[in-house]
């Protein structure tokens, strides 16, 4: 039996872990996940996916020399029984916000984290460089890649698996299947096959029979391999695995310590190339609402324990993505080509609102976000109009099918680009911040922003209309500014933006949600004695190049403002100010953008005051650049030198 007292207070390194008996692992487990449930319930962040890999955490743990032994957690969404293990504890309760722990593994924080993740399907490849490393520098240790069956429908995976297959480098693949996608419950029989096939008795005799082998003719030892591959996925499964050069161990219960650590600890006496341990897992293990419910645990807010209701302040206004998802229902009711596609973010990206509506032109791809795009395009070139709804972070990864599939053959595939600009808690990682810029020097593209919600859904009308090529049209997380929301979308006329006040003296131009901001520092200005003109861009490509023309012509200062990196929109302003020769009059012109850095996560105002977007830093622009000070008024306005 287990001890009574407290464990995981003396476990404040793995090494440490590694100083309890088997026995006691088991208590150790438990208040590991009670650890966890009470950190969430504070900070809110990912619960299910983690709780769901606690047993295994602590295996993995216990068995290899961790950090030495490189663990690398796919995705990061199940890596806080990790982080608690590996001396972060007493910083838990500052996951996800400004100076505190990040909700992903990253490098910078631990050399327990050795690769950093957010975006799913990476640690098969990371591991398999790492292993090959290990081999060219004469090491021993071990690589252990943990995956998801979700991170599974990447093609990235199975790039890697084959390429591990072909260099027969020592690497553990651990297979976490959360949804028993891939194989039914298992028992006592399917852990005893693990243990017996993982163990060194039947590895001997495995290696004795290919050496064997080998002296026969070729058509007798290649009858020998097939023979034994098919007596041994008789009882196991995993034949995919194994055709991929992989030694398939499992399915095993990922929550029975007892079936975990006998099968780690023979693959890592005993492993002589990849092999693939397939374990079984609850989300939300040992959390009744979130066993209950997994898909509403996967990523919570501040949370209840006892009853698991989570904090859900009422909202201001509608979501962008709600309203994106309700606008896209709307153009779909009088347009049957419309189809809704996504890449396993149908909630998130507000595909699940269409599909309820119309789930047979409803498309969830998985997790592959390349296939996506050209599954689209492929529509696309049969008169349909595909929606494809990816988040900006998550679209990097397909940008070789957006060149080469969509934009070369100028298809009319429209994506609405969620998570535009900063995201608050989940930091760097899904900052939406490059879209504008790598989309906008692709020929063919028109790109818009949206300035608010009702912005939006005439930009949903829009892209419907739009049958000329590609569309984009962007908008940030989190709830709309509150403005009255048209019934229906109706088109803008493309390539054109709007003033939303006038003035004289500055011009600030905006493109993309900051646009309340840019009001607001107008009002502060004005306060101030100075003049100021406000312009939405709405598109980036094609520019309005008459507004441009207007507002560089009649004011002394222009400043361009997005929620993107250096190389977007203010770069498509500056460079037709330069071609028109509308730079030599004296005109004084500034670009605020993102800064050029990988921000860290805290709240989304907190974020973008340290970025500089927001209403007092854009008045302390206007007044730089004018070579004045906020504090001063001027009552007249200043003409340009």
């Amino acid at each position: 039996m287990g001890s009574t007292t407290p464990l995981l207070d003396r476990v404040k390194t793995p090494d440490d872990l590694r100083q309890l008996e088997p026995e006691d692992l088991h208590q150790l487990a438990d208040e590991l996940r009670r650890d966890m449930i009470d950190i969430v319930s504070v900070t809110g962040g990912h619960l299910g996916a983690g709780l769901g890999v606690v047993e295994l955490t602590v295996a993995l743990h216990y068995v290899f020399e961790t950090p030495r032994d490189r663990v690398i957690w796919d995705v990061g969404h199940q890596c806080y029984p990790h982080k608690i293990l590996t001396g972060r504890r007493d910083r838990m309760r500052t996951l996800r916000q400004g100076g505190g722990l990040s909700g992903f593994t990253k490098r910078s924080e631990s050399e327990y984290d050795p690769f950093g993740a957010a975006h799913s399907s990476t640690s098969i490849s990371a591991g398999l460089g790492m292993a090959a490393a290990r081999d060219l520098s004469d090491r021993d240790n071990h690589v252990i890649s943990v995956i998801g069956d979700g991170s599974m429908s990447a093609g990235m995976a199975y790039e890697a698996m084959n390429n591990a297959g072909a260099l027969h480098s020592r690497q553990i693949v651990i297979l976490n299947d959360n949804d028993m996608s891939i194989a039914p419950p298992v028992g006592a029989m399917s852990a005893y096959l693990a243990r017996l096939i993982s163990g060194k008795t039947f590895i001997g005799l495995r290696e004795t029979g290919k050496q064997l082998a080998a002296r026969l003719p070729k058509f007798w030892h290649d009858k020998a391999a097939k023979a034994e591959e098919f007596a041994r996925s008789f009882v196991t499964g995993g034949t995919l695995f194994e055709e991929l050069g992989f030694y398939y161990v499992g399915p095993i219960d990922g929550h029975n310590l007892d079936h975990l650590l006998p099968v780690l600890q023979n693959v890592k006496e005993t492993a002589q190339g990849p092999v693939l341990i397939h374990v079984v897992t609850q989300k939300g293990k040992g959390y009744g609402p979130a066993e209950q419910s997994p898909d509403k645990y996967h990523g919570v807010s501040k949370f209840d324990v006892v009853t698991g209701t989570q904090e859900k302040p009422k909202p201001n206004a509608p979501s962008y993505t709600s309203v994106f998802g309700k606008a896209l229902v709307r153009e779909a009711e009088e347009d049957q080509r419309i189809v809704g596609i996504t890449a396993a973010m149908p909630s998130g990206t507000g595909i699940d609102t269409f599909g309820a509506s119309f789930p047979e032109r409803t498309f969830d791809v998985g997790i592959a976000e390349q296939h996506a795009v050209t599954f689209a395009a492929g529509m696309a070139t049969e008169g349909y109009k595909p929606f494809v709804a990816i988040y900006s972070t998550f679209l990097q990864r397909a940008y070789d099918q957006v060149v080469h599939d969509v934009a070369i053959q100028n298809l009319a595939v429209r994506f609405p680009i969620d998570r535009a600009g900063l995201v608050g808690a989940d930091g760097a990682t899904h900052a939406g911040s490059f879209d504008v810029a790598y989309l906008g020097c692709l020929p063919n593209f028109t790109i818009m922003a949206a300035s608010d919600e009702a912005e939006l859904v005439h930009m949903v009308a829009t892209a419907a209309a739009h049958d000329t090529g590609p569309i984009a049209f962007r908008y940030p997380r989190g709830e709309g500014v509150g403005v009255d929301l048209p019934e229906k979308g109706v088109p803008l006329e493309v390539g054109k933006g709007r003033i939303v006040r006038q003035g004289s003296t500055i011009a600030i131009l905006s493109f993309g949600a900051r646009l309340s901001e840019a009001l607001k520092a107008a009002e502060k200005l004005e306060g101030h004695g100075l003049s100021a003109t406000v312009a939405d861009a709405r598109f980036a490509k094609p520019l309005d190049e008459d507004l441009v023309r207007e507002l560089a012509q009649n004011h002394d200062v222009l400043i361009t403002l997005e929620e993107g990196s250096i190389g977007g929109f203010g770069s498509f302003v500056l460079h037709f100010l330069a071609e028109e020769g509308l730079l030599d009059n004296g005109l004084r012109v500034r670009s605020m953008v993102l800064p050029d850095i990988y921000q860290d996560q805290d709240k989304p105002d907190a974020m973008y005051q340290q970025a500089g977007l927001d209403a007092d830093t854009i008045v302390a622009k206007a007044f730089s650049v004018l070579g004045r000070d906020s504090d001063d008024s001027c009552e007249e306005p200043l003409s340009r030198a």
